[in-house]
C-alpha cells in the first residue's frame, strides 16, 4: 500500500475502497500512516518513520571535531546527540529542541556540515509531525548549504528529502518533479546510491498516482542499484515500499516474501525504522489473507522491539495495532483494554491529539457492542 496526504509520519493514511480514493490510501501505507480495510472496518496501522517515502534519514554520526572549533563544536555535537536519543524515544519535539540548538551554534562557529546535517534532521522531524511547512523550509535551507558548498550528493539527498516532505503533504506533481531533478544530477555524477533513491522515490509517486505495476517495477529497478550500492537501510526501505505495492493490487504472497526479506535485512542492520514498517506490513498481509495468528506474531515482535528500546512512541503504535486486529476479530473487550493502555502513554507523552483519537476510536468500540 501506499500513502496519501498524512505524511509517512502519517504517510500512511487513509485507505478507501473506491478507486482514486483506494490508490491514495494504499500510497499511504508506504509512508508511515497506514489504514487498511479488513473485514469492513479499518484497522489503521503506522509505521515508525515512516519512512516509506525514501529520504535521506542520515545517521546521526555529525563529523568528528578535530579540535579547531573547540568546545562550542563540542556542544552542539552532544546536542544533535541528545536530540538522537529523545527521536529514538519517540520524543520529536524535544528532538527538534535539541537540534534547534545545536544548529545555533553550528551557525555561529561557521560548520557548514553540521549546520546541513542538523537541517536534516528537523526538517524530517517536522515532517514526521506533519508540520509540512516548517519541514519544507528546513529541508530547503539545507539544500542551500548543499548548493553553496557545491556538494552534489548533498544536493541529491537534499532535493529527495524535500521531495518527501512534498510527498507526504500530497502534492506529487512537485514531488516528481524535484525527485527527477535529484535523479538527474545522480546520474550526472554517477552516484549509484542517489540514483537508487531518487528512482525509489518516484516509484512512490507511481503508487500514489494508482499506477502500482509501473511502481513495482521501478522499484525492482531502483532496488538493483541499491544492492549495488551494499547499503543495507536503502535497501530495506525499497523492499518494504516494493512490499507495499504487491499488497495493494492484492499480491499477498509477493508482499509477505518481500516484507520477510525487509524484516531480515533491517534486523542485521539494526535498522529500527525497517523492522517496524517491516512488522506492519506483515500484519496487515496476514489479516489480509486472514491468518490472524501470525499476523499477531509479527505485532508482538513490534511491540517487544519497541520496548527493547523503551520507545514509547512506536510502543503506543503497536497497542493501537492489537486494538484495531482484536475489533476485526470481534473481541471488543480485549480490542477496549488495548485502546486503554494505548491511552495511558499518550497522556504519558502528552499528546493530547492522539489522546482525542484514541478516545473517539475506543467510543466507536463502545458503540459496535451495544449496537449488537
Amino acid at each position: 500500500m501506499h500513502r496519501w496526504c498524512l505524511q509517512e509520519g502519517k504517510s500512511i493514511s487513509n485507505f478507501r475502497l473506491v478507486t482514486k480514493a483506494k490508490s491514495l490510501l494504499l500510497f499511504a501505507t508506504s509512508l508511515s500512516l497506514i489504514p487498511s480495510l479488513l473485514l469492513g472496518i479499518i484497522f489503521t496501522f503506522y509505521s515508525s518513520s515512516a519512512r516509506a517515502i525514501d529520504a535521506l534519514n542520515p545517521q546521526l554520526n555529525i563529523p568528528l571535531n578535530n579540535g579547531t572549533l573547540g568546545e562550542p563544536r563540542e556542544e552542539a555535537d552532544v546536542l544533535v546527540r541528545l536530540g538522537g536519543q529523545a527521536q529514538q524515544q519517540g520524543r520529536l519535539e524535544k528532538a527538534i529542541s535539541y537540534w534547534l540548538q545545536a544548529l545555533s551554534i553550528y551557525q555561529r562557529i561557521g560548520e557548514d556540515q553540521g549546520i546541513g546535517l542538523t537541517y536534516d534532521f528537523i526538517g524530517l522531524a517536522y515532517g514526521r509531525l506533519g508540520r509540512y511547512r516548517e519541514a519544507e523550509d528546513a529541508l530547503r535551507r539545507r539544500l542551500a548549504v548543499a548548493r553553496d558548498r557545491k556538494d552534489f550528493q548533498g544536493q541529491i539527498y537534499g532535493l529527495n528529502n524535500v521531495g518527501t516532505v512534498l510527498l507526504q503533504s500530497g502534492n506529487l506533481p512537485a514531488a516528481q518533479t524535484t525527485f527527477r531533478e535529484a535523479l538527474a544530477i545522480a546520474r550526472s555524477v554517477k552516484n549509484i546510491a542517489g540514483e537508487g533513491l531518487s528512482l525509489s522515490n518516484l516509484a512512490l509517486v507511481l503508487a500514489g498516482l494508482g499506477d502500482y505495476n509501473q511502481a513495482i517495477k521501478q522499484y525492482e529497478i531502483a532496488l538493483a542499484l541499491r544492492l549495488q550500492a551494499r547499503d543495507p537501510l536503502a535497501e530495506t526501505n525499497t523492499r518494504n515500499n516494493l512490499a507495499d505495492a504487491y499488497r495493494a493490487i492484492g499480491r499477498y504472497e509477493d508482499a509477505l516474501n518481500s516484507y520477510r526479506v525487509a524484516l531480515e535485512v533491517a534486523t542485521e542492520a539494526r535498522d529500527r525504522a525497517g523492522q517496524f514498517r517491516a512488522y506492519d506490513g506483515l500484519a496487515v498481509s496476514y489479516s489480509a489473507v486472514k491468518k490472524y495468528d501470525l499476523a499477531f506474531k509479527a505485532l508482538d515482535g513490534r511491540i517487544a522491539l519497541a520496548r527493547l528500546d523503551q520507545n514509547l512512541l512506536e510502543e503506543l503504535r503497536s497497542l493501537r495495532l492489537y486494538a484495531q486486529l482484536y475489533q476485526v476479530n470481534g473481541h471488543y473487550g480485549t480490542a477496549r483494554d488495548f485502546y486503554e493502555r494505548a491511552i495511558a502513554i499518550t497522556r504519558s507523552l502528552g499528546d493530547v491529539q492522539q489522546e482525542a483519537l484514541l478516545i473517539n476510536e475506543l467510543d466507536q468500540i463502545r458503540y459496535q457492542r451495544v449496537s449488537r
